[in-house]
Formats: C-alpha cells, structure tokens, sequence
C-alpha cells in the first residue's frame, strides 16, 4: 500500500518546489524548442514525472504534472510538441491522475496526448530509456523516500542532447539510511558501492553541519563521475523544516549544458529565504520567511506612525 499522506494537504515547501520545476519546465522548453527551429529535424520535447502522485492534493491544489500541462496547453509551440510521460505505482493515483488530466480546460489543444503509466520504479525503467535515443527531454524524478532513485536512472534521462533531469533527495531519510545496513544496496545504488562504504565511515565523527555539506558534496561528485565521456553541472537547493533548524530534503538539478545551470540558479535565487551581501543562500526555510514577512509588516506600521 503506497502512503498518500503527502497529498493530503499542500505545504509551503511543496508549492515552492513545484513552482521551480515548472519554470525551469518552461525556461528550458523556450530554449529547446527555440533551438530545435534553427538546427534540428525533431520536433517533440518531452516530459516525464515517474512518481506523479493523484494531480491533486486533496486540498484541491494542483501538483507538478497538472503545472506542467497548463503550462504547454498556454504556448502553442509546447502544446505542439509535448509528449508527456507520467507514472505512479499506486492504481488509485493513476485514475485521479488521468481524471485532473481529462478535466483540464484546454487538454485537447495538445497534439499528443499525455501517457499515463502504472509501473514500479527500479532499474526496468532505467533499461527503457537506456535503450532508446530519446527527445530532448526534462524528466522529473519524486520519490516519496528514495527507493527508485538510481544514479543509473539520472544517467538515462540525460544521456542525448537536451536531456535534463530534476530529483528530490530525500536528505533526512538518506542521512539515516547510510548507517543502516538493512538498506546498503539503495544507498549503493544512489552514491556508488565506494562512496556510499566510505561515507558511512567519514560521517560518524561529524557535526551535523558537516554531514550534509559532506552528503550532498559526495552526491554531486556521483552524479558528476557516472559518465566521464559527459560534462555535468549539478544544482542542489536545500529546503528547511517548519522551525528552519533542520534540513528535510534538496531539490537538485542535473544537466550537462551550463545554460541549464544558469537558468536554474536564477530561478533558485529567488525562491532563498536569505542572502548574504547579494548571494542567495539557495535554502528555503519556512520559519525565515515567516520572520521576514512579520519584520516587513512591522517595518510598514512603523512608517505609518512616524508619518506626519
């Protein structure tokens, strides 16, 4: 049985981190497409989430995919081009999934109408898009924890040209998980048999500071170091707990052109709770926010006051 609880209700955190991935959809989909008429002979883009969840929080908010297609449904060069790819394990998600979808205003403007998937994520997945030389593609990769997460599955998606891939990383449960022997085989899966051995020694004497700075180093080297014959850049943006005391999970891109980078690096500075002298922290903490709204309010009642 799949645990729904996230999509009980919206966070502020997931709301933040859908918005990232739907301007980077929509960023990086202007640049292909836009590319694709000057040099290419395909026409399609695509788009694939492999952990969609039901569409909708039962709050009624919308998640990731239903963004994404309103998104291609408003620029006719998307709605042209799009071919979408969604999966969830879970039978239920897949009909409330495929009912948001045929309930969108404006879906029928697609040429291609989006797939619905009911698979388990693992390495059958992985071998698919291996074998296959795919459209420029922007895949989306949610795991509720990290199971299904795989650097073989990040390398299969960005593997031809205009190829980028998004993934959560779950840093609170993987934290654990490397001291746990019981899941060994996923965090080898996820960093490497080498590096996820040597990082379950390197980490005990560390301050938990140093831990994730250490963690999330490792995986970006991982990532970098799968495929040698391919330049990469990796983007981690870090999202904070409701008391902005302890990380809970990063958002992390994964591309091999440095527009990419770029683009999302703008778009994650925008969305950090601070900045130090003009550098955004690439953080979102919940708790800060609330402070700089309450300091921003203040700040407006003390005008009104000194206002003669």
């Amino acid at each position: 049985m799949v645990d729904n609880s996230f999509f009980e209700e919206t966070t502020v955190q997931s709301q933040i981190k859908a918005e990232i991935v739907e301007k980077y959809f929509d960023t990086w989909a202007g640049i292909v497409t836009a590319t694709q008429n000057r040099w290419q002979h395909e026409k399609r883009i695509g788009y694939v989430d492999l952990f969609a969840g039901p569409g909708r929080y039962k709050s009624g908010a919308i998640s990731t995919p239903i963004r994404v297609l309103q998104r291609a449904i408003k620029k006719p060069i998307y709605a042209e081009r799009l071919l979408a790819i969604f999966n969830d394990k879970d039978e239920e998600n897949v009909k409330s999934l495929q009912s948001a979808i045929d309930e969108l205003p404006g879906i029928n403007n697609l040429k291609h109408k989006p797939y619905v998937w009911h698979k388990e994520v693992g390495d059958e997945i992985a071998a698919d898009f291996e074998r296959i030389n795919t459209i420029p593609l922007l895949a989306f990769v949610d795991p509720w924890g990290y199971r299904g997460l795989t650097l073989r599955l990040v390398n299969s998606f960005i593997k031809s040209w205009g190829c980028d891939c998004i993934f959560f990383f779950n840093y609170a449960r993987i934290n654990a998980g490397l001291n746990n022997p019981l899941v060994h085989e996923h965090m080898c899966a996820l960093f490497g048999e080498d590096r996820a051995r040597s990082l379950r020694d390197d980490l005990e004497p560390m301050s938990p500071l140093e831990r994730e700075a250490t963690i999330v180093n490792d995986l970006s080297l991982a990532l970098k170091n799968f495929d040698k014959k391919q330049k990469r850049f990796v983007l981690p943006f870090c999202f904070k707990d409701e008391t902005g005391k302890r990380t809970k999970h990063h958002l992390v891109l994964v591309t091999k052109h440095f527009k990419g980078y770029d683009v999302m690096k703008e778009i994650m500075a925008r969305y950090s709770s601070s900045d130090d002298q003009g550098v955004p922290s690439f953080t979102f903490s919940p708790a800060m926010n609330t402070r700089q709204q309450l300091l921003f309010q203040l700040r407006g009642c003390f005008k009104t006051i000194l206002t003669p």
